[in-house]
């Protein structure tokens, strides 16, 4: 055997929220995943099971033992849901677990992108739940890990070398590498690195249908010969596994692809490898990484997620919501990267790749969410200590958020929270503070809304610019210092 192959599927489905999802403070379901979670995704899952997973799992089953390998990395909300829903499906995947040739890798269990918090604590909290998940479901503790959707930079490398992981998946960007091969091991704040190889990942996942491809149709002999021919220590390639079957159905030749995988790289002298294998060879360079990459969009950084005020607006909310609940699970289903992927509003072909995977159009997914959030934090209020000072503080549903206008139009700023309303005040067109001052609509908006009848007489009280700042700036520190 020449060149080592090794082959890891990203495997999950989210909890998808309910579309068109409508605040409700006195009636609906009490159970949290019954209320804010679309009825659509044990539907989707029994698909994805029947086309992809049960499969595909069952073609690699049947090569482990001829010297097929690979990795799984399954989120906990995925295992959760075939639990529930599909418990022979998951029984695959623990056969898989319990086989020589089959690695398991760690994640974040709700497939969240708390690595981009403003702290790493919920991050360490959730790899930890599902590094003890895996240990409960297949009897297996991961030692390499990969983050969601392949986010890494040099505080998540220090972090998972912490956690104890002894490699982690990312992305080999181009713009990271440079003129390097992603085909060797690499290190990053001290940790190993396997920096996936995209073209070769990328000729499976997204070019394997097109017509228009002078290597279509794209067959296992062609491939196994392509990955014998690559220069380097080894060949990383990783995937969605929905590729095999979801994405791609069965018509395309899909399945068969895998089915003469292992065949043909045994016969093209190509050995096929787990990531723990890897870490054998010596590391060839060392990176710095100080802003996140990832696998997602042309850019292959966080903007997938994180990019647009809508986002912005979505990613801070969610990390506030955590001081007013007791109900982690939810609060942290309201973490999964795909809530924030289905607000993107790019355009062109990673537009396009956007509106392929969202449950609803951005906007849509936008008011849903920050509607299911304020919802979830009215009910959770009730059963905190200090409630009286935590309520003025909560998100509030998108109707009834404060949006800046002028005497021209909106202005494009908008607050959710007496938090986002206070630091608004320092940054909006005077022209705005002016408008809305004089017609009484902020100090409305604090009575009647935010329910703060000491904020909204400050806020009458105040004559000018600074004084409206100081108003809203002494009072959240009011209500938070009483929190603590």
């Amino acid at each position: 055997m020449n060149q080592r192959f090794c082959i890891g599927f990203e495997v999950h489905q989210p909890y998808r929220l309910k579309k068109g999802f409508k605040p409700d403070f006195t009636n609906g379901p009490d159970d949290p995943m019954e209320r804010y979670f679309d009825d659509a995704n044990k539907e989707i899952l029994l698909r994805v099971c029947d086309k992809c997973y049960e499969p595909a799992t069952s073609i690699i089953l049947d090569q482990l033992d001829d010297g097929f390998c690979c990795a799984f990395s399954l989120s906990g909300v995925l295992i959760e849901q075939m639990e529930r829903w599909a418990p022979d499906v998951l029984d695959l995947f623990r056969q898989a677990a319990q086989h020589k040739n089959v690695e398991m890798i760690g994640q974040t269990y709700f497939h969240s992108i708390s690595s981009l918090f403003w702290t790493m604590d919920e991050f360490c909290n959730q790899v930890n739940l599902h590094r003890d998940l895996l240990k409960d479901v297949f009897g297996v503790t991961p030692q390499v890990f990969e983050n969601t959707e392949f986010l890494f930079d040099n505080r998540i490398a220090a972090t998972v070398k912490d956690l104890g992981f002894k490699a982690c998946f990312t992305e080999g960007v181009d713009y990271i590498l440079e003129w390097r091969s992603p085909n060797y091991l690499y290190q990053c704040a001290g940790l190993p690195v396997i920096m996936r190889n995209f073209k070769l990942s990328d000729d499976i996942a997204f070019r394997f249908t097109c017509r228009d491809w002078d290597a279509w149709p794209l067959t296992a002999d062609r491939y196994a010969n392509w990955v014998s021919r690559t220069p380097g220590d080894f060949v990383p390639v990783f995937i969605d596994y929905e590729t095999i079957g979801e994405h791609y159905w069965v018509e395309t030749g899909i399945h068969e692809f895998f089915r003469h995988l292992g065949p043909e790289m045994r016969r093209s002298e190509v050995q096929m490898v787990k990531p723990s294998d890897l870490l054998s060879f010596p590391v060839h360079d060392e990176f710095s990484i100080p802003l996140p990459i990832s696998w997602a969009d042309a850019e292959k950084d966080g903007t997938a997620w994180i990019e647009n005020r809508k986002q912005k607006n979505a990613f801070r909310s969610v990390q506030r919501a955590e001081s007013f609940c007791k109900d982690k699970h939810t609060w942290r289903c309201m973490q999964i990267s795909d809530h924030f992927y289905y607000m993107s509003c790019k355009q062109g072909s990673c537009g396009e790749v956007h509106t392929y995977f969202s449950h609803q159009p951005e906007h849509e997914a936008f008011i849903t969410y920050m509607d299911v959030l304020a919802d979830f934090i009215e009910r959770s209020i009730p059963e905190m200590d200090k409630k009286e000072y935590l309520y003025p503080l909560r998100t509030i549903p998108i109707d009834d958020a404060f949006y800046f206008s002028s005497p021209v139009g909106y202005t494009g700023h908008v607050a959710f929270d007496m938090d986002q309303f206070a630091d608004m005040l320092q940054i909006v067109p005077s022209d705005s503070i002016t408008y809305h001052h004089q017609k009484g609509d902020f100090a409305s908006w604090c009575r009647n809304v935010l329910k703060d009848e000491p904020l909204a007489q400050a806020i009458e009280n105040a004559r000018n610019r600074q004084e409206l700042i100081l108003a809203a700036d002494t009072r959240r520190h009011e209500l938070w210092t009483a929190l603590k």
